[in-house]
């Protein structure tokens, strides 16, 4: 069964934002994260290895962020520092792996499929 773009059913996905960047006050950049929670389970374990890519395309570093927890059917909002590197200098983010990804009271899963990535900001956010 299809549900319309913007159903507030539960459509099984799990959408990471990137909702915008901010220059810190360290001359790193802050990046805001949205994530939309409509796979039907609380994640009580949800991190993910970032991959930031410079203004040549080149992998500046990596990056672990832990966005647990994600409540169901909530959005959640996570701001993570990016030390080292302007907001402009960065050109695209790569999801590179998901660390973890473990819903309450169950094993871990591979949660790849059921991601969805979306950018609001100057960089991309891909697969």
């Amino acid at each position: 069964m299809l549900h319309p773009v913007g159903a507030s059913a539960q459509d099984g996905s799990l959408t990471v934002e990137l909702n915008k960047f901010e220059t810190s006050d360290s001359g790193g950049c802050r990046a805001f994260f949205l994530f939309r929670n409509q796979s039907g389970k609380a994640f009580e374990g949800f991190e993910m290895s970032l991959a930031i890519l410079n203004g040549d395309g080149v992998i500046d570093r990596l990056l672990n962020i832990d966005a647990a927890p994600l409540p169901v059917a909530r959005t959640t909002l996570k701001l993570f520092e990016i030390p080292g590197i302007a907001c402009t200098d960065i050109s695209e983010i790569l999801l590179h792996a998901i660390e973890s990804c473990k819903p309450q009271n169950e094993d871990n899963l591979d949660c790849f499929p059921i991601v969805a990535l979306k950018s609001r900001a100057t960089a991309p956010l891909v697969k």
